[in-house]
Order: C-alpha cells, then structure tokens, then sequence
C-alpha cells in the first residue's frame, strides 16, 4: 500500500446521496482477480451510454475533472453491498480522497485498509465546497498528519481512528502490519514445528 501523509487535489464533486457500490463499480465488472484496472468502470452506468460511449451529463466526463484526485459526495456513501472492489475501483481511477457527510461502516474501513483517506465533514460545509467544486477548479489540502483540510487560509479539522491513521502514513495493509511480527511467528512456528 502506498504511504499518504498529506494530499493536495482538484476536487471532484459527486453531487448525491445514497451512492452504493453497485454504483460505483457494477457487478458485471467483478471478474477480475487483479486490485487494478477496475477505474476504467468506474460509475460506468452514469458514465457510459448502452453503447459504451461518454454521457455528456454526467460531470466526471467533463475535462475540466480530468485530474480529480478528491472526491467529494452526500450521505452514506458507499452504500449496498461490501464490495471490495469499489475502493479498488476509485483508487485505480486516481482518487486518493474522499469526503462525505456519512459512509457506510464496511465501504468506510474497506477504503481505509486500501490505502485512502475517508473523511467524514459536516454537510453544510461538504455542500459549500460542493457548490465551488461545482463553479470552477478547486482544490483542498488534506494533511493528514495533522488532521486538517486546508483551503486557501481556512483550516478544517477532522477526526480519523488512529489506528487506521498510522497504517496510511506509513503505508502499512494487513499483511504489512502482520509482517512487522515475523520474528516472533518463526519463533512460534519453530516452537509448534510437527516432527
């Protein structure tokens, strides 16, 4: 996983509720074995026409979002099924950010553990930024370290579990952290060692 400390983008904004995963990444595009290439399906229906070509009202198409690297969406993102792939699917897009109001609890700790930073803003102020994100280019810092978003001279604090905190600064998944034990699983492993 790749270390994030601190993130600075154009911001892309998403602006609805109660996007599931289905949404996000279609279950006919769940074939692959790989984590990659799933951002080419990245909310195909909206994206794509029936005959695979570009809707021009869907604002991701628009080239002025080209290089959104932040997302920005309403309530409950994520929700639906708890599919893995819908992280895989953002991240393989370009996003390294995402801001909502709410997400649901399994979308909101599978893109933890697959190396973005989720945070949660009051909606007020995501709508605020909705509406610029919306106007012209726009873009946040999101520093990680130090917990806060920053736009032009305006900070923002936001809370994030420490835990999930530390795996993303230093770039650590599951299987990272387990390795940091590898000396004391051969110890064990040679202790229990069937002869």
């Amino acid at each position: 996983m790749e270390a994030i400390q601190r993130h600075k983008g154009l911001v892309y904004p998403l602006n609805r509720t109660n996007v599931d995963t289905d949404q996000i990444i279609p279950k006919q595009f769940l074939k692959r074995i790989e984590r990659t290439g799933f951002g080419q399906y990245l909310f195909y229906h909206w994206r794509f026409d029936d005959d695979g070509k570009l809707r021009e009202g869907f604002n991701l198409n628009d080239k002025r979002y080209e290089h959104a690297s932040i997302l920005l969406a309403g309530e409950n993102f994520g929700c639906g099924s708890s599919r893995e792939h819908a992280p895989w699917a953002l991240l393989d897009y370009g996003f390294r950010v995402i801001i909502a109001p709410s997400f649901a609890d399994i979308f909101y700790n599978n893109a933890l553990k697959n190396g973005m930073i989720v945070i949660r803003v009051a909606e007020e102020q995501v709508n605020q930024w909705m509406r610029k994100a919306e106007q012209q280019a726009f873009t946040l810092d999101v520093d990680l370290e130090n917990q806060q978003i920053t736009e032009l001279d305006m900070v923002y604090p936001f809370e994030i579990p420490s835990y999930h905190k530390e795996k993303l600064i230093n770039g650590w998944d599951d299987i990272a952290l387990t390795l940091q034990h590898e000396e004391k699983i051969a110890q064990y492993e040679k202790k229990y060692e069937l002869k």
